[in-house]
């Protein structure tokens, strides 16, 4: 689409942001940018920084970049993805320097409630990102959220109120958005949350339990079996598996006319990653099955993939008693768990 749109899944983890905007500033992220008019004036407003724009829909990612390209910005570009595996993966503890959140979803249903991005959890994860004194500022005009979001808030250990109160439901100071102006013309009341990472924390009062995702070689399992591919396929229904925080989805297999390669759609969520990826079961030349990480599509060779193909090979030979692993580079405390 453009030189300053990228996509968080494809971008480098962590990111050198240096690099990617070609010189050395602080780096603000503005999650939820929507039409861009937010994120355009603060790119303005701060020729000094990096303006980093975060938004999972495409429409607004489109809309971000054009306006950003009439205004003939330097300092600004725009990530497609999930503003926590983008603060995670991409960005390392410590680089950034400001979060804008402008009216995240409130997912107001309650069954949907572990699906707002701001929790506990979320504050943590900011509060090991953002330098010490680094900026946090949230709108919401949702008064559930609201009291959601305060609640969070009061209780952190690693944010400091930056007004006298929890919130105020008036700021001058930032560009009122189409959004904010709809829900103000409605008689919602927005609320603005102006935070502060604390300034003085001693390491240990930081504990950091969101590393940046590790790649690994791209895994395989060789196995030796007496089962075609087409018994496999015939037998194959839909999985899930749970192996720690690792959650696993085996779709639907798929027989390739060309090669007689069976591709296993597999859905694989691991924090702070979630990839729909194909695993490929193949007859080698020498008569052995390989199982592997196909190559369609941007997928990550993660930890999570591997246990994916661990559970695939372990479902294999529970086919056949004659199938058993011979070889492969998956990591011996997840090949382990195969034989049990």
């Amino acid at each position: 689409m453009s030189s300053i749109f990228y996509h968080a899944a494809r971008l480098p983890w962590p990111t050198d942001w240096a690099e990617l905007y070609g010189r050395s500033a602080p780096l603000l992220l503005d999650i939820g940018f929507g039409g861009g008019h937010s994120l355009v004036d603060w790119a303005k407003a701060r020729p000094d920084a990096s303006v980093l724009g975060v938004e999972i829909a495409l429409p607004s990612l489109r809309r971000g970049v054009q306006k950003i390209e009439k205004a003939a910005l330097k300092n600004v570009c725009v990530v497609q993805g999930d503003a926590r595996l983008i603060l995670q993966a991409c960005c390392a503890p410590g680089g950034v320097s400001e979060i804008h959140i402008n009216f995240p979803d409130p997912w107001r249903k309650e069954k949907h409630y572990h699906r707002r991005l701001i929790s506990d959890a979320f504050l943590h994860l900011a509060a090991t990102r953002l330098v010490p004194g680094g900026l946090l500022d949230i709108a919401t005009d949702h008064a559930e959220y609201a009291q959601w979001i305060t609640e969070r808030l009061e209780r952190t250990p690693y944010f400091v109120n930056r007004r006298a109160s929890t919130f105020v439901t008036d700021d001058s100071e930032r560009l009122q958005t189409k959004y904010e102006a709809l829900a103000l013309a409605e008689g919602r009341i927005c609320h603005y949350y102006k935070w502060a990472r604390k300034e003085r924390l001693p390491e240990t009062a930081v504990p950091n339990p969101f590393p940046i995702p590790q790649e690994t070689p791209m895994p395989h399992i060789i196995m030796k079996s007496p089962l075609t591919l087409a018994d496999i396929g015939r037998q194959f229904r839909q999985m899930h598996a749970a192996p720690g925080d690792t959650h696993i989805k085996f779709l639907e297999a798929y027989q390739s006319f060309y090669d007689q390669k069976l591709l296993v759609e597999t859905y694989i969520k691991e924090e702070p990653l979630s990839q729909r990826v194909g695993l490929a079961v193949q007859r080698r030349p020498t008569g052995e099955l390989i199982v592997s990480l196909h190559d369609v599509g941007f997928s990550r060779p993660t930890r999570g993939i591997q246990q994916a193909i661990v559970h695939l090979a372990r479902w294999i030979a529970s086919l056949d008693q004659e199938s058993a692993i011979i070889t492969s580079n998956i990591a011996e405390e997840l090949l382990s768990d195969i034989e049990s």
